[in-house]
């Protein structure tokens, strides 16, 4: 009964993954927006809420899904270039090469619908 529960469990965890790798796909997103998807969760989801729902972790960061209402997200193409600094103490500069700024910029773009 032990082997058949471990067996089991090593399935689910494999259905589970296969899932939340295709996440982005799920949602339509392009795969510049899916590495998109990907950077902000690794870079941002610790302040920001980084998905069409959901309250942000810190209080006082924006969800990204709010940030067109704004400026145009394109009008991030510099700041990201050049790197983004902000008046909020605690968070990080961030510096992005051209693909990682066309691929942020792609999913900001795919919260906006």
């Amino acid at each position: 009964m032990n082997r058949r529960f471990h067996v089991a469990a090593i399935v689910l965890a494999v259905a589970v993954a296969s899932l939340a790798s295709r996440s982005g796909e799920a949602q339509g997103l392009s795969p510049a927006a899916q590495r998109g998807q990907v950077f902000v969760k690794t870079n941002c989801a610790q302040c920001h809420a980084i998905g069409r729902v959901g309250e942000s972790p810190l209080k006082i960061a924006p969800p990204l899904r709010t940030l067109h209402r704004n400026y145009p997200v394109e009008s991030l193409e510099e700041a990201f270039a050049e790197g983004i600094t902000t008046g909020h103490p605690t968070m990080p500069e961030f510096r992005l090469d051209p693909g990682q700024i066309n691929d942020v910029i792609s999913y900001l773009k795919s919260l906006e619908r």
